[in-house]
């Protein structure tokens, strides 16, 4: 009898590991095939275009950058991305795809976050978000030398748009406009109106679990991530467009082309620069530094945002004066509306930010 059991183990075992293996070899073969799918769909005239990743100096650290663009001397499109931390190296490489048609797309990984982590380890306790504006400067140097223009475009997302402002009021010479999305001015008085507009979504959903949650986790201001996280959650699940599990899993495991180290390390850089900035996030405030700018200054938010809600932004874009100005609400849409209505932002990139820089 115990022959059998163990007869029966081991033939148990076996299938199981059989099976293990066997999903590991799918996996792998649908991943080869994808990026060589997206190779072939995003490839890149290199007389004409560019496709680069680099590792640059910049505040005396590695940092990464990624450009890519169809035509190199397309305007240069610099993306600050969200977070702090949320970098955009584990994105794969369709990602934008259709804005390298008429911009040079440069991603960089912020210190401390993603590739540039893996690169420079956790961020020093003494940097700051004013180090990090600088190290954007720095950015914008190198990519403009890089392609030899003179300015470029400069698009700041949520965390990355406070940076943005930052830069566009310390060095409006290097840029032809300023674009902001997911716009950040105060967590003040952001968070609780999102609070409030959250419960509100909760309630019409009849979500209970939704409800209960954000009821136990309480109004702001949050003193842990953990707290913040709740919020952050809900914000998500609630917006249109916002891709399903298995579509997350696709992308970052599948069409990235980030392996288990870049995972690693994107997780890891969330985590510590989070940590790091969480008390400096709730002191900024845009209005502090003034609302006076020298370059043309455009949000494009999403109407329904539940993180930078569009009632704590309005007063600051009306306050804001600029050579020209411009607020786009996208109807339908949230915080994330960048990547979830890609076409449209684009578009609006396209028809109101290009022809500022592109010469007549």
């Amino acid at each position: 009898m115990r022959r059998r059991i163990w007869r029966g183990a081991k033939l148990a075992l076996a299938a199981v590991s059989a099976l293990i293996v066997l999903t590991i070899a799918a996996l792998g073969f649908w991943r080869w095939y994808r990026h060589h799918e997206l190779a072939v769909t995003t490839a890149v005239d290199p007389q004409t275009g560019i496709d680069e990743s680099v590792v640059a100096k910049i505040g005396g650290v590695d940092q990464w950058i990624g450009i890519r663009g169809r035509d190199r001397r397309a305007p240069i499109l610099v993306v600050l991305h969200g977070g702090p931390g949320f970098a955009m190296s584990v994105m794969g490489r369709d990602v934008f795809a259709s804005w390298r048609r008429d911009f040079v797309v440069v991603l960089w990984d912020q210190r401390g976050a993603g590739k540039t982590y893996g690169l420079s380890g956790p961020l020093d306790p003494s940097v700051t978000i004013d180090r990090m504006a600088r190290d954007g400067i720095e950015v914008i140097e190198f990519v403009r030398a890089r392609l030899n223009q003179p300015k470029v475009v400069l698009v700041g997302v949520s965390w990355g748009s406070m940076l943005g402002v930052h830069i566009a009021k310390a060095r409006p010479d290097l840029l032809y406009a300023y674009v902001g999305t997911g716009q950040s001015v105060n967590q003040g008085t952001f968070r609780p109106i999102a609070y409030r507009q959250l419960l509100a979504e909760a309630r019409a959903r009849n979500n209970r679990r939704a409800l209960a949650e954000l009821t136990a986790n309480g109004p702001p201001p949050y003193d842990t991530i953990g707290r913040a996280t709740v919020h952050t959650k809900w914000a998500n699940a609630f917006e249109p467009g916002q891709p399903s599990r298995f579509e997350l899993f696709r992308m970052a495991l599948i069409d990235s082309d980030a392996g288990p180290r870049d995972l690693r390390n994107y997780v890891l850089g969330v985590i510590d620069s989070q940590n790091h900035f969480r008390d400096e996030v709730e002191r900024l405030d845009a209005m502090s530094l003034g609302t006076d700018f020298s370059v043309p200054f455009f949000v494009f938010q999403g109407a329904l945002d539940n993180v930078t809600p569009v009632a704590g932004v309005r007063p600051y874009f009306d306050a804001v004066r600029a050579p020209h100005k411009d607020l786009a609400l996208i109807p339908n849409a949230g915080h994330n509306v960048m990547a979830t209505r890609s076409d449209e932002f684009l578009k609006l990139l396209v028809e109101r930010v290009r022809p500022f820089a592109v010469a007549p």
